[in-house]
């Protein structure tokens, strides 16, 4: 199985952990968070906003935070949907993909785990785009 996306890179330049987030105009940080709305956009904008709340109210990610706290976000979706959120991380990489558009090898042998794979896109984004 090969999944793709196109890499970026993180701008931590503008991040605060409490404040809000300054993104840059392309960098992974930001697509990745697109990718998170459209993907959840896909059930609907009270579904979208519900799980946004719940993630704040229960496990304390804001929605501005998402692109620096994946693994927390990852657990969230996994307890908010059970095995169900393995669709939306989906979505999330594919919505990431079409943003992007550079490819990432995934080897078949190795199980999916969506956040090595947002770790290899990040890691690949910055290499390709030579930022830090």
């Amino acid at each position: 199985m090969n999944l793709f996306i196109r890499n970026s890179t993180v701008n931590s330049k503008g991040a605060s952990f409490r404040g809000i987030l300054k993104l840059g105009k392309n960098t992974f940080d930001k697509l990745f968070l697109e990718a998170v709305d459209d993907a959840l956009s896909s059930l609907g904008d009270s579904a979208r906003q519900s799980i946004y709340f719940h993630l704040e109210s229960r496990f304390k990610i804001p929605r501005n935070e998402i692109p620096y706290r994946f693994q927390d976000f990852a657990a969230g979706l996994e307890k908010i949907f059970g095995v169900g959120a393995r669709f939306l991380e989906i979505l999330i990489m594919k919505k990431l993909y079409e943003k992007t558009g550079k490819p990432i090898e995934w080897n078949d042998s190795k199980e999916f785990v969506f956040t090595e794979y947002l770790a290899m896109a990040k890691e690949s984004f910055s290499q390709n785009s030579g930022k830090t």
